[in-house]
């Protein structure tokens, strides 16, 4: 019976249907013990105890080019997931160039010789059976392992389906492998051993060189009788490979090849005719094609001398590691976009720094960076061709600004994941909704392209050279494995896939007409020859970076490439891994001690404790989407609260019964918090609106709205609870300027308003009562000294965040109307990660003893060093022509 997403073979829970095998249904699963995804192979019958000995020898098989066999169970094979497309996939798109075709052979050849130390033979190597990884690793599967538990009546319709495997690998009488890549010995059912391999390896071998099959017939019957009885016919391979395919297609066993690991020895030893004495007649005639082949290599030395000169003049690749300073904080990476970016003219650079962040912009002779007023809250800044203007995101809204500062000019609404700005003045952009096209002056949003059936996001596009086409990732899940790299072009909408697993595609023009399209997989950047005519890759892929920061949610790369000067081509990127977004949960108390809470690592925000100390709230993201969770840990259990994407920033009620959150564009929606009904809306609004603190009575919520013109401010609403739900008064301002004021937090007996305002030029941390409504600085006390965000109450302490990272505390006492607070402390020298704007990565628990905060899964990945530094390679198209060379 078929499996479903969410199933579970013992500890593999089911992720997605992969296709069919020869054993049968073939699934991407979890394996929950470890934490990885593997392929889980079934069988519609029970394995054999022989069989089950037999798999459980080839899992001691351990060498990089064979595929893993990792458990076996009652009837399934749990084995190595491997990305990327089969050799047979590969060989359709045409016979394979000989150095690419000899490099994978050599990868086959040293899989095979592995297995065969250890006495296992393969039994059924063909094109797909074998993979080719995104990062050009080859990988051999299903290695001595059997399709069926039993056999099964083949097919005489189709060749290369049948006949099918035997689980009785070894029993004479028994048809295996597939049969146009069956030796004689297997075709006539006769015992085989590793030199059944050889020959197998020999068809495949041609069948790279050719792109045809050796072996070919219109039934099965055809097939086995062109094995058996027809020579192979090798005149269409290159002479110097014809030698070892004759050794490995040897019809007699004994006169075959004997072990694989020689055919380095027969590689290059071509027959050559023999010569009998020649008349003098004779020889004249040979010294006319002597002088011709002279001719001919003179013609061609001075030909080559003159290409030579028409071509540009490589220059070395030049790799600078550059501190943008002690101050700069560039954040975690995020899916929306880049945090650093390079001017087309590649003498300019702008990046989002801060928390807040806020878009700086430098121009590399200049040694020092500008801030760009009006842009807190930025992420992902692109630039316009002529590099005169920055586009930028902030909460869900697109914008632009002059690279010398000046008025932000709002372009439109909608979360945005990549942008491509091109020369008429359309900006492409990436949505959950598939591709739309903004002027760059403004207007109404034009779809360019739809989801398909199965997609969930078109991000990362890039308009390609002269405007007709192109490139972005599709993605059929909100990870990195689920994306592909796709060109459409403009005019007729006509869409292909042109590589599969990986993301941040970029076409670059390197020289002459020739380009390149890279592309990272995980945290490597891989380039590969594409023609821009064609709009199609040429050879194969090859890694030519691999510490690329990038986001863990769906893998985009924190790089941004130039053309100039000159053409060379400007890399800068960030260093780091996938996991660099990766947030665990825990208590930590003042003495700098952590207990996990919540260890799984995930891409966590806004951490909120309910009021009974028992649950925890937090926004989870997936891909480009973020919902609500609630996390309770007595029982180990987490509960979903939403389920579009668009909600984040969860505020418990005091009664503990509900939860308000931000709904993307929709102003503050509020849910049950056991789960129970659907989310409603609670307030409407032009603006973004945040909430973020409750009055200790519940009939009075705090929040921020983000106005164009007054940025961020703090507002309340009345609010009203009974057994129909949750209602919102009309909501009034508290604190309105010019500046940013956020974060507002009610003090546990309802007097007070705490929150953070950059009005000084540096966020820090004040104190207001309630009832004050006068102007900014009546009735107002300064908390922090040297910056602070996110306030906390206790009974005795206000606590904040610095803006290091470090939980701050300071005593404070009420005197009648006055508000009275000492000296802010260190409360733990443990920092804190996971923050970038909004997203708060604490909250305190109610006896102020101890806090829960978001921490770095891999703590190494959040040094200063991963903050401030970015990596520049100069003359990066030249290094693209020496590695991964036009064909």
């Amino acid at each position: 019976m078929p499996l479903s997403i969410g199933d579970k073979l013992g500890p593999y829970e089911i992720l997605a249907s992969i296709g069919k095998g020869g054993m049968g249904e073939v699934y991407r699963a979890r394996d929950t013990r470890l934490g990885r995804d593997v392929a889980i192979k079934t069988s519609a019958a029970q394995f054999t105890d022989r069989f089950e000995r037999e798999a459980r020898a080839i899992a001691s098989l351990n060498h990089p080019n064979i595929c893993t066999l990792y458990d076996v169970g009652p009837n399934y094979l749990v084995m190595e997931l491997i990305e990327g497309p089969t050799l047979a996939e590969r060989i359709t798109e045409g016979a394979i160039p000989l150095d690419e075709a000899l490099a994978i052979a050599r990868k086959i050849a040293d899989a095979l010789e592995a297995a065969h130390e250890k006495g296992i033979t393969h039994r059924d190597l063909k094109p797909a059976n074998i993979k080719i990884t995104h990062e050009g690793v080859v990988k051999v599967l299903d290695f001595g392992l059997a399709k069926a538990t039993a056999p099964v009546a083949a097919s005489s319709t189709d060749p290369e389906a049948s006949p099918t495997i035997s689980m009785h690998a070894t029993q004479a009488g028994v048809i295996l492998g597939t049969a146009a890549y069956m030796s004689p010995e297997q075709a006539r059912g006769k015992p085989v051993d590793k030199r059944a391999d050889i020959w197998a390896f020999g068809v495949v071998l041609h069948e790279m060189l050719t792109g045809k099959r050796l072996f070919q017939g219109e039934d099965l019957t055809e097939v086995l009788a062109s094995v058996v009885k027809e020579k192979p016919d090798l005149t269409s391979v290159p002479a110097n490979v014809r030698r070892l395919l004759e050794r490995c297609l040897e019809k007699d066993p004994k006169k075959r090849l004997r072990d694989i690991g020689d055919m380095e020895l027969l590689l290059g030893v071509a027959q050559a005719p023999a010569l009998s004495s020649p008349s003098r007649q004779g020889g004249a005639k040979w010294l006319w094609p002597a002088a011709a082949a002279a001719a001919v290599l003179v013609a061609g030395a001075l030909g080559f001398e003159l290409w030579r000169a028409t071509q540009p003049v490589d220059r070395p690749l030049v790799r600078l590691d550059v501190d943008l300073g002690a101050d700069v904080s560039l954040g975690a990476p995020a899916p929306e976009g880049s945090n650093v970016a390079i001017s087309p003219d590649g003498m300019r650079m702008v990046y989002a720094s801060g928390n807040p962040p806020k878009l700086f912009t430098r121009r590399l002779n200049q040694t020092k960076a500008t801030g760009l007023p009006g842009t807190q809250g930025a992420v992902a800044p692109f630039f316009s061709p002529d590099g005169q203007w920055i586009g930028f995101q902030t909460s869900g809204k697109l914008n632009k600004i002059s690279v010398e500062g000046g008025a932000v000019v709002p372009l439109g609404d909608g979360i945005v994941a990549g942008a491509s700005w091109g020369e008429d003045g359309n900006i492409l952009l990436g949505t959950l909704h598939g591709l739309v096209r903004i002027r760059d002056s403004g207007g109404p949003p034009e779809t360019v392209a739809a989801l398909t059936s199965g997609e969930v996001a078109l991000a990362y596009p890039q308009i390609l050279p002269g405007g007709k086409a192109i490139l972005f990732s599709a993605y059929t899940a909100v990870t990195p494995d689920g994306a592909s790299i796709e060109v459409m072009t403009l005019a007729g909408r006509h869409r292909k896939t042109v590589s599969r697993g990986g993301t941040s595609p970029r076409y670059l023009a390197t020289s002459n007409g020739t380009g390149h399209l890279v592309y990272l997989n995980k945290s490597t950047l891989f380039a590969i020859p594409f023609d821009l005519d064609k709009l199609e890759t040429r050879g194969t892929a090859l890694p030519i970076l691999d510490d690329v920061a990038n986001d863990a949610a769906v893998g985009h790369a924190q790089l941004s490439v130039s053309s100039a000067p000159s053409g060379h081509g400007t890399l800068v990127y960030r260093r780091g891994g996938g996991d660099a977004g990766l947030l665990t949960v825990a208590w930590l108390d003042s003495a700098g001690k952590t207990q996990p809470l919540l260890a799984k690592p995930d891409i966590y925000g806004r951490p909120s404790l309910s009021p009974d100390g028992q649950r925890l709230a937090l926004d989870v993201t997936e891909g480009l989407g973020t919902d609500i969770w609630v996390y309770d840990w007595q029982r180990d259990s987490m509960t979903r609260l939403t389920f579009d994407g668009k909600a984040a920033i969860p505020v418990w009620s005091p009664d503990g019964r509900h939860i308000v959150f931000w709904s993307t564009g929709a102003g503050m929606s509020v849910t049950r918090s056991d789960g129970a009904g659907k989310p409603q809306p609670l307030t409407q609004s032009k603006n973004f609106q945040y909430p973020w603190s409750f009055a200790a009575d519940g009939k009075r919520m705090a929040f921020m709205e983000q106005d164009s013109k007054t940025a961020f401010d703090v507002w309340t609403v009345p609010i009203e609870t009974d057994g129909a739900g949750m209602r919102a008064g009309r909501p009034e301002v508290f604190v309105e300027t010019p500046a940013d004021e956020i974060y507002p937090a009610f003090s546990p007996d309802g007097r007070w308003l705490a929150y953070a305002s950059n009005e000084s030029g540096t966020l820090q941390v004040y104190v207001r009562a309630f009832s004050d409504k006068g102007g900014p600085d009546k009735g107002r006390s300064q908390i922090s000294n040297n910056g602070g965000t996110y306030p906390m109450w206790s009974r005795s302490d206000l606590f904040f965040e610095s803006l290091d990272q470090h939980i701050m505390a300071a005593a404070y006492t009420v005197k009648g109307d006055s508000f009275v607070a000492g000296k802010p402390r260190l409360w733990s020298e443990k920092p804190i990660g996971g923050s970038a704007g909004n997203n708060k990565n604490v909250d305190l628990a109610s006896d102020g003893k101890r806090l829960v905060a978001l921490m770095p899964a891999n703590e190494a990945k959040e040094s200063q060093e991963s903050q401030n530094h970015v990596v520049f390679l100069l003359n990066f198209f030249d290094e693209l022509r020496r590695r991964v060379p036009a064909k």
